[in-house]
């Protein structure tokens, strides 16, 4: 082979692998590499939080200004009221002898949660975890800021359906995030965005 040859034939026949199997693995390294979509997911979970936790804040502080010690007012006939009243235990108005347990189980679960958000790639799961925080936040406010005292503060609950307990929006929150993280995690999406079959 001359050396005009050898110079024609280079580009087209690389020895070692050639070009090719470099921008294979280059475009492997940009599949490897989701940084700034997880930075997107974490500015979601963060919203969702935010607007959760302002919705149920709001409604609160109207509930204490307008209704408290006020008669209950009919949304729905007897079927759905909104009644004020302040309840010391967990969502629904259980375990009311536990306040301080359930204000360290919030604070709990907002720690968790915020440690998950570094690895956090998949938006149903931002959406989800940001109701639980918006929720969690929402009820450790009152638990700190509201009498009877610091950590063991009565929540504002004020939505009444018929036969059932008083709740406010934080707990819709946190029940709706948490009913959205079981059906993810029956479907195997992780919150990296992984998906697994067992």
């Amino acid at each position: 082979m001359t050396e005009a040859e050898r110079m024609i034939g280079t580009p087209d026949t690389p020895e070692g692998g050639g070009a090719e199997p470099e921008r294979a693995a280059g475009q492997e390294g940009v599949e490897e590499r989701p940084q700034p979509r997880g930075k997107r997911r974490i500015a979601v979970l963060f919203a969702v939080a935010a607007f959760a936790y302002l919705l149920d804040l709001g409604s609160k502080l109207l509930v204490v200004a307008k209704l408290e010690h006020h008669d209950s007012i009919e949304i729905i006939g007897d079927w759905l009221k909104f009644e004020a009243i302040r309840n010391a235990g967990a969502a629904f108005g259980f375990g009311e002898a536990f306040t301080v347990i359930f204000t360290v189980i919030a604070a709990a679960v907002i720690v968790v949660i915020a440690r998950l958000a570094r690895k956090l790639y998949s938006l149903p799961w931002a959406i989800a975890l940001g109701l639980l925080l918006g929720g969690a936040l929402g009820n450790l406010t009152d638990r700190i800021f509201r009498s009877p005292g610091v950590f063991e503060g009565a929540v504002v609950d004020f939505i009444a359906p018929k036969h059932f307990a008083v709740f406010n929006l934080a707990d819709s929150a946190i029940v709706c995030g948490g009913i959205l993280i079981v059906l993810l995690s029956f479907k195997g999406l992780d919150p990296d965005g992984t998906v697994h079959k067992d």
